[in-house]
């Protein structure tokens, strides 16, 4: 099958350290060229904007948006408005009617619009979350730190309101929570520390509960000391489940069922592939909706300044 025509719009750290290397073993996607007013790869062409590559290569079918939250919705409109197909990267807009107007888009377009929340690919996602199905669950506990100068180094973006802050991280967490639980769960109470001199939070404390009342909860620090701590764990009237290290290692009370090397993002661009080949469109909004109900209903707590 021939290999689909694909673009990168952003060659900053994220680019750099998972999707080229993605792109570089695909079978489905042929990178043909970047465009990023910064920076490039210097095995394909670059641009400095989306228009000027999409202008220079008519044969492209696809782009994955890699830019900060803020400038993702009007470059994807760009693309899907020339009937290219679009990868989004998380979080998939700064709002939900961006995303929302984004969908409409592209179903007027016929183009495939997906929102690429790349830690549901990690390798014992699936397997928890066909265990959980038809589990009866008593209780879930997110803990999800990392720091915030190893993961974006230099990237003041990140503490604007576009840029979301902890919640960067932080919506990982929410997308496999969503997942792998078998019932939608809904905000109750939420706690946010903002820096003094950031408008995005450094640290959450967010309680949710499920339909029957089950207790979710979820601690997200961006001030964590490398090595990052991306864990969740699920009590079950059958056990406790715990996935480890975003993903990686699945135990069962402490019983190892599966360790693996993290390999989120060759899985992602295969599942970009068959939406692109079949027109389909993949958006799940519900991660976001969750930081975006914790963005309004939180109390906020000031804290000392941020220091890079």
């Amino acid at each position: 099958m021939q290999r689909i025509h694909i673009g990168l719009v952003g060659v900053g750290k994220i680019v750099r350290d998972q999707h080229l290397p993605a792109l570089a073993e695909s079978p489905d996607f042929h990178l043909l060229a970047t465009a990023d007013p910064n920076a490039r790869h210097d095995a394909v062409p670059g641009y400095a904007a989306l228009g000027d590559m999409l202008e220079a290569h008519p044969e492209l079918e696809a782009v994955a948006i890699c830019t900060p939250t803020h400038l993702r919705y009007s470059q994807a409109r760009i693309a899907l408005e020339q009937g290219k197909s679009v990868l989004l990267e998380k979080p998939p807009g700064a709002t939900l009617s961006e995303v929302e107007d984004l969908v409409e888009l592209a179903e007027r377009q016929g183009g495939a619009l997906f929102a690429a929340w790349h830690s549901r690919f990690a390798p014992a996602v699936a397997q928890a979350r066909d265990w959980l199905e038809d589990k009866r669950i008593r209780r879930v506990e997110i803990d999800w730190r990392e720091d915030v100068r190893v993961w974006h180094p230099g990237q003041a973006w990140i503490w604007e309101p576009a840029g979301m802050g902890v919640f960067d991280p932080g919506i990982n967490a929410l997308s496999i929570a969503t997942e792998i639980l078998p019932r939608a769960f809904f905000l109750r109470d939420a706690r946010l520390w903002v820096p003094s001199n950031c408008q995005a939070p450094i640290a959450a404390a967010l309680t949710f509960s499920d339909t029957e009342g089950t207790p979710v909860v979820a601690d997200f620090d961006f001030r964590q000391p490398d090595p990052p701590i991306w864990n969740i764990h699920v009590e079950t009237e059958a056990g406790r489940l715990s996935l480890l290290r975003g993903g990686c290692r699945l135990e069962m009370d402490g019983r190892c069922l599966l360790d693996a090397e993290e390999r989120e993002y060759p899985g992602l661009y295969a599942r970009f592939a068959e939406l692109v080949r079949d027109g389909r469109s993949e958006v799940d909004l519900a991660p976001l909706r969750h930081v975006a109900d914790a963005s309004l209903a939180a109390r906020r707590e000031p804290t000392e300044p941020f220091a890079e």
